[in-house]
């Protein structure tokens, strides 16, 4: 199956001309052209209108202006299609990321000598010339895209990261190959849970393997973040609140990037894997537990997971696949009894029959095996299950030099908790 892939490469810029306060002045002109979205959003304005108004307005060319008025409006459809929640609210704290199309906001160009060389308009008639500073494979991935015509030089954003300024450049592989999903022999059950992301490699012959990555660190983060916007909006510190939700933003977005590399390396170890994952749009459709639990469970970021895993295995041709999640979380995979009382926290007991596992490991397992039969194979007996792994997503900071920051845990089959640990 041929299908596009997208990846983003992040390069410094070497400045020969012109300065880098023009980027900085393009970027606040940006941060202004979003607003005025939200603002005649608020005021309502059809969306229609608000483009013309908004590019008639802007001190952008045309192109660029288009393409911020576009994100703006992405993010209003997000806010409408979650259930009126995380409102986008004007920002005039942060550089905000200047976005163009290629051949018109900026261009790439190669040298004689290989480099990669870049023009950015920041605004009107006014130009930032100079060299992209990459690492290796990055910077051949972007001479690839710019000579190979099965690749595409797509749209790019000028970034303020670490105290200098960055260029984030879309590359499009238009025809990349993934393979089918029917040749497929090992089915990765995937179940991405608050704290954790569980998988179980399945055959028609039996378990192969599974294995629990922890990310704890990303609910306590996002809990302190939580607390800090309320504390603030509660005295009326509310200038800092949009640079809290970036760097919230920002700080989960890279662990998880982190953790669906980790998914993906593990997964590509067997023959031919499948990745199965849960309908998240079903699941999320029959979530009613009142009104603050929904808004915590909806802005969880189980789909942004499953996003990143599936691109990033798209990438090594790994197809993926969705079934139902109906109960994947209380059926027992030995008896076939569900219940809800089966499962307590991260131990799941059936009550029926007594089969004890990790919670999480289970539904994987189960998961793995409702892909098996949306495929039409046949399923093994579950019964015998390895040994349950438990990785720890760490933070790194706190560990000695020259440790690896992720540890693995084994345990028993029915809690996962306990037994030796090794590096």
């Amino acid at each position: 199956m041929q299908k596009s892939l997208t990846r983003t490469i992040v390069c410094q810029l070497d400045i020969d001309e012109g300065s880098p306060r023009l980027l900085t002045q393009g970027q606040r002109e940006a941060r202004r052209v979003v607003n005025e979205v939200f603002r005649l959003n608020r005021e309502g304005y059809d969306w229609d209108h608000i483009e013309d108004l908004v590019t008639d307005r802007s001190s952008h060319v045309k192109n660029t202006t288009q393409r911020l008025v576009e994100k703006a409006i992405d993010a209003l459809e997000r806010y409408y299609d979650e259930d009126d929640y995380g409102h986008p609210r004007q920002n005039h704290e942060n550089e905000f990321p200047l976005r163009m199309n290629h051949g018109e906001g900026y261009a790439l160009t190669l040298s004689d000598s290989g480099a990669v060389n870049f023009r950015i308009t920041a605004q009107k008639r006014t130009f930032v010339r100079g060299t992209l500073q990459a690492s290796r494979d990055q910077t051949e991935l972007l001479q690839t895209a710019l000579t190979d015509d099965e690749w595409r030089v797509g749209t790019a954003e000028v970034v303020w990261r670490n105290g200098r300024h960055e260029l984030h450049i879309n590359i499009t592989h238009k025809t990349a190959t993934v393979r089918s999903q029917d040749t497929s022999t090992t089915f990765i059950g995937v179940d991405v849970n608050e704290d954790n992301v569980a998988l179980a490699a399945i055959t028609e012959v039996g378990v192969q393997d599974s294995i629990v990555i922890e990310y704890s660190e990303i609910k306590q983060e996002r809990h302190e973040f939580f607390t800090i916007r309320k504390r603030m909006q509660s005295v009326g510190q509310t200038a800092f609140e949009n640079t809290m939700q970036d760097r919230e933003k920002r700080f989960v977005h890279d662990r998880l990037h982190q953790v669906s590399r980790r998914v993906v390396e593990w997964a590509d170890q067997f023959e031919d894997p499948v990745f199965v994952f849960e309908d998240l749009k079903d699941m999320r459709d029959s979530i009613d537990y009142g009104t603050r639990m929904n808004r915590r469970l909806h802005s969880l970021p189980f789909a942004q997971l499953q996003d990143f895993v599936t691109y990033k295995a798209a990438w090594n041709s790994i197809p993926s696949v969705k079934i139902n999640p109906e109960y994947t979380s209380q059926e027992c995979i030995v008896c076939g009894h569900t219940d809800r009382s089966n499962r307590k926290r991260k131990r799941f007991k059936c009550v029926s029959c007594g089969f004890q596992d990790h919670a999480d490991r289970k539904a994987a397992v189960l998961i793995s095996a409702k892909g098996l039969q949306e495929l039409d194979r046949n399923v093994p007996a579950l019964n015998n299950l390895p040994v349950v792994r438990v990785r720890r997503q760490c933070n790194g900071a706190s560990e000695p030099p020259g440790h690896d920051p992720v540890s693995t845990v084994r345990g028993h089959q029915t809690d996962g908790d306990s037994g030796s640990v090794s590096s």
